[in-house]
C-alpha cells in the first residue's frame, strides 16, 4: 500500500488543485482581490492558511498556483515525451548517418547552458516577436521553453530500448513480410517502448516543475496576478523574517510534489524493469 503513496498523493493534490473554483465558490473567497485590512492574518476557519501581504487568502493562492505548477510539468512532459520519443525511435530503428546526425543534435542540446538559456528565453516579449500577449501566451511560452529543452533524456533511453526491439523476431518478422518502416515503428517499437517513456517522463516531471519555479520565483515565469508556487514566493521573500509562514507553504509543496514525482517514478521503474523483483 506505501508504494503507492505517490501516486495517491499525486492524484489528491490534481483533484484539490483543480477543484478551486469550487472551493473558492463555498467559502465565498477570491484569489486576486486585493483586501488591504485583512493582510497578514492568522490562520482561521475562514482563511485556512491566512492571508498574505495584499490580503488575499493564502490556501486559494496555493489551489490556484497548484494548477499553474501542474499544467506546466504535465502538458511539458507530454510534449517533451514526444519529441525525444520521435527522434530515439528514428536514431535507433534507422542507425546509419541519421542516428549519427540525431543524437549529435541530442548531444549539443545537452550542452547547453539549460538554465542561462531558460533565463534567456522566458525574458523575450512575445508581443514584439507578433504573439498576442496574455497569461496565457506566458503560459504556453514556459511550456514551449521547457519542453523544447527537456526531451533529452526520453530521446536517449528510447534510442536505446529500440536498438535491442529491433534485432527481435517479431521485428524481423514483420521487415520480412513488406511491412512499412513507418507502420513497424508505431505497432511494434512504440508499444514496447512505453514502460521507459513513462518512466523517464514521470520522472522529468519533477524537474520540470522545479524548472518552472525557478522561473517563476527569478520573475521570468508565470507573472502575477495568476499565482504560482514560484511566484509566491517572490512576493514573500520581502517579509520571510515577519512572516515567514507565506514563504513555508509555497516552498513546501514545490519540495514534497517534485519528491512525489521522483518516487513515482522510482516505483515505476521497479515495476516495470524485468530485471526487478519489485511491484507497486
Amino acid at each position: 500500500m506505501t508504494r503507492s503513496l505517490p501516486f495517491v498523493f499525486l492524484l489528491r493534490l490534481w483533484t484539490l488543485c483543480f477543484s478551486a473554483g469550487l472551493i473558492e465558490n463555498a467559502l465565498h473567497l477570491t484569489s486576486n482581490d486585493v483586501d488591504l485590512s485583512t493582510r497578514f492574518m492568522s490562520p482561521s476557519f475562514q482563511h485556512f492558511l491566512g492571508t498574505d501581504e495584499l490580503g488575499r487568502d493564502v490556501f486559494i493562492r496555493l489551489l490556484y498556483g497548484g494548477q499553474v505548477s501542474l499544467i506546466v510539468s504535465g502538458v511539458a512532459g507530454l510534449l517533451a515525451a514526444a519529441i525525444g520519443t520521435t527522434i530515439g525511435m528514428i536514431a535507433g530503428y534507422t542507425g546509419g548517418k541519421w542516428d549519427a546526425l540525431l543524437m549529435r543534435y541530442t548531444d549539443f542540446v545537452i550542452a547547453l547552458p539549460t538554465l542561462p538559456l531558460l533565463i534567456i528565453l522566458s525574458a523575450l516579449d512575445m508581443s514584439k516577436l507578433g504573439f498576442s500577449g496574455g497569461f496565457n501566451a506566458n503560459l504556453y511560452k514556459i511550456i514551449a521553453i521547457i519542453s523544447l529543452l527537456g526531451w533529452t533524456t526520453v530521446a536517449r533511453l528510447s534510442r536505446a530500448r529500440t536498438l535491442t526491439i529491433k534485432e527481435m523476431d517479431f521485428v524481423r518478422a514483420a521487415r520480412a513480410l513488406g511491412m512499412s518502416n513507418a507502420r513497424i515503428l508505431l505497432r511494434h517499437i512504440l508499444p514496447n517502448l512505453f514502460g521507459t517513456i513513462v518512466v523517464a517522463t514521470s520522472l522529468a516531471m519533477g524537474g520540470f516543475l522545479m524548472t518552472e519555479s525557478t522561473l517563476s520565483f527569478l520573475g521570468l515565469g508565470i507573472q502575477p496576478p495568476l499565482p504560482s508556487w514560484g511566484n509566491m514566493l517572490t512576493n514573500a521573500q520581502e517579509t520571510i523574517w515577519e512572516h515567514a509562514r507565506l514563504t513555508v507553504y509555497p516552498g513546501a509543496m514545490i519540495f514534497v510534489t517534485v519528491l512525489a514525482f521522483n518516487f513515482l517514478g522510482d516505483r515505476l521503474q521497479n515495476r516495470l524493469d524485468p530485471k526487478s523483483g519489485n511491484r507497486i
